[in-house]
């Protein structure tokens, strides 16, 4: 990697991902990124989607070190002012920053536990749907997002509240035959978990509600190619950000119990098998990169009785692909 700045390919445990190395502090790493801004971009192309920046805490006192790094791998950075987010999880002088928190005034508790806590070996439950809420951030949106950059700013001890990737490319490589013609021009039908669409809820009949022009279903293809590599990745969503009640396939079976959730099911058990997942342990001052055009990730349960955690994300846009060229925003529909 040119300059200062190099990245192992792939991340420890992993068989993706990679770890840049730079200068020994924040700002300095952000000024060799901007010296060179193809570089990053690269380097989370060639890594699968997937990049662990260490040693980035400076950042939590300087937030435009953070906004800097952020317009390295997009042109539009999301200002959640703007876009309906609850005001109590947006930074309040960062607009740009989204605060993940159990503490006021975010207040963001984790998810539960899986059942049972751990697999029959003993570790860590990363495979669907032992282990439940992976999605790809904003995919309910036409166009999606393109990468996240998460910053710890005060993570919970390691063990738990850990952080999962997919990879996408690898899990699509490694379909069977039978599948990856199945799955060949299928879209999904994304819509967000506050819609009342989740499948909890259509199974237990809840009767849906009216949605606003900006919260309509989204069909989302099921086979994303990658607009800078030219790879394929399986590209869905599992429970809440699929639409329960027509979807979670277009021209399948719909509901919860149909021929669509079934194939659902059997993707992202597919898509999260444990060599394709990375498990991230937080530490202060992590930044973690992905690209939601390739990658799913997951939250962990952390003991939120006893524990205070604090991070940041910027969602950056503007390079989704040919397959949405000139589309209005749908989340800005009148």
């Amino acid at each position: 990697m040119a300059g200062s700045l190099a990245c192992t390919h792939p991340l420890a445990g992993a068989s993706f991902g990679g770890r840049i190395e730079g200068p020994g502090n924040a700002a300095a790493l952000v000024a060799a990124a901007e010296a060179a801004p193809e570089v990053l971009p690269r380097a989370l192309a060639k890594a699968h989607g997937l990049l662990l920046l260490p040693a980035m805490g400076a950042m939590a006192e300087a937030p435009d070190l953070l906004l800097r790094l952020s317009r390295i791998f997009g042109p539009e950075v999301e200002n959640y002012r703007t876009t309906g987010m609850a005001p109590n999880m947006v930074h309040p002088t960062v607009p740009e920053i989204f605060v993940v928190s159990n503490t006021p005034p975010a207040d963001r508790q984790p998810p539960p536990l899986p059942d049972p806590p751990l697999t029959p070996e003993g570790r860590l439950p990363v495979q669907y749907p032992h282990r439940r809420g992976w999605h790809t951030d904003q995919s309910y949106r036409r166009p999606p997002p393109d990468v996240s950059l998460f910053l710890a700013v005060l993570p919970v001890p390691q063990g738990q509240g850990q952080t999962l990737f997919a990879d996408g490319i690898a899990a699509h490589a490694a379909l069977p035959d039978a599948l990856k013609a199945q799955v060949a021009g299928l879209e999904g039908l994304h819509v967000g978990s506050s819609a009342g669409r989740r499948r909890e809820a259509v199974a237990a009949g809840l009767p849906p509600r009216a949605l606003a022009p900006r919260e309509r279903p989204q069909r989302q293809p099921v086979v994303r190619i990658h607009p800078v590599t030219g790879e394929p990745a399986l590209y869905l969503c599992e429970h809440g950000q699929m639409d329960w009640l027509e979807g979670p396939f277009v021209g399948m079976e719909p509901g919860p119990n149909g021929a669509g959730a079934a194939f659902l099911d059997t993707l992202v058990a597919h898509l999260t098998q444990p060599q394709f997942v990375y498990v991230h342990e937080w530490t202060p001052g992590d930044l973690v990169v992905w690209d939601n055009r390739c990658t799913v990730h997951a939250a962990t349960w952390f003991d939120a009785a006893k524990e205070a955690r604090v991070m940041w994300r910027t969602t950056v846009s503007g390079n989704p692909g040919l397959a949405y060229a000139g589309e209005a925003r749908s989340w800005l529909a009148a």
